[in-house]
């Protein structure tokens, strides 16, 4: 049976806003319709850039009332867990290739309370978290090679969301497909036509002149796609 699909939300990446205003570009990207705010947190070794942790999540929490989703880019994301849900995450998502043991980190994950999510690298085939996919709310698609915001969106990342939806359909499965990297105005029709529900857009969104209307445009483009999607 075909999952019927009821929304789309765009998830602006604060990797790419202004850091000396961010609680203002937070708040401008609300106002454009974000229901949700992405972390991305790097450590120089998995991914080649060292970003932010637990204390900048700390500092927004509580001038946000969306969620907070941290995506760890890291080595050993399992020794993070616990820092990051006190600090105010409400889904974390880990990577496939960063742990041998998907499965334990995913469950530590949902015994704090919070939402789980899976990543995969442009190189990592969806085929290998069916073991997991009962485990998560959101399997999170890098159409870039992870590390640096502004990259343009891999073409053939669209063949893996298809795979990622009908694995869901098939599955009867619960969860949402997010697609980080290259996201902009021209390709997000095409993405959430393959099956993207969550849309995660930094430089498309900050890089603007403005947050709110750049966002509020994103959005309205994704949510006519998937209007008229068959």
């Amino acid at each position: 049976m075909k999952r019927s699909r009821v929304r789309v939300e765009i998830s602006p990446s604060i990797l790419a806003a202004n850091f000396a205003s961010l609680e203002r570009e937070i708040h401008a990207a609300e106002a454009g319709g974000a229901r949700q705010i992405h972390v991305d947190v790097m450590d120089g070794h998995f991914v080649p850039n060292l970003t932010v942790g637990v204390p900048v999540v700390t500092s927004i929490r509580p001038v946000t009332t969306v969620p907070i989703e941290v995506h760890l880019m890291i080595d050993n994301p399992g020794s993070f867990i616990d820092r990051f849900a006190h600090a105010g995450a409400d889904r974390i998502y880990v990577h496939q290739e960063a742990t041998p043991h998907l499965d334990r980190v995913l469950n530590a994950i949902r015994e704090r309370g919070l939402e789980a999510g899976v990543a995969i690298n442009p190189s990592t085939p969806p085929s290998l978290l069916e073991e997991v996919l009962d485990l998560v709310s959101a399997v999170l698609v890098m159409s870039v090679n992870p590390g640096f915001g502004g990259q343009r969106f891999i073409p053939r990342s669209l063949a893996k969301i298809r795979e990622l939806a009908e694995m869901r359909s098939r599955y009867n499965g619960g969860y949402r497909i997010a697609v980080d990297g290259g996201v902009e105005l021209e390709n997000v029709a095409e993405i959430v036509r393959a099956g993207a529900d969550i849309l995660i857009a930094g430089t498309c969104v900050f890089h603007s002149p403005d947050p709110t209307v750049a966002a509020r445009q994103l959005l309205e483009r994704a949510q006519e796609a998937l209007a008229v999607k068959v």
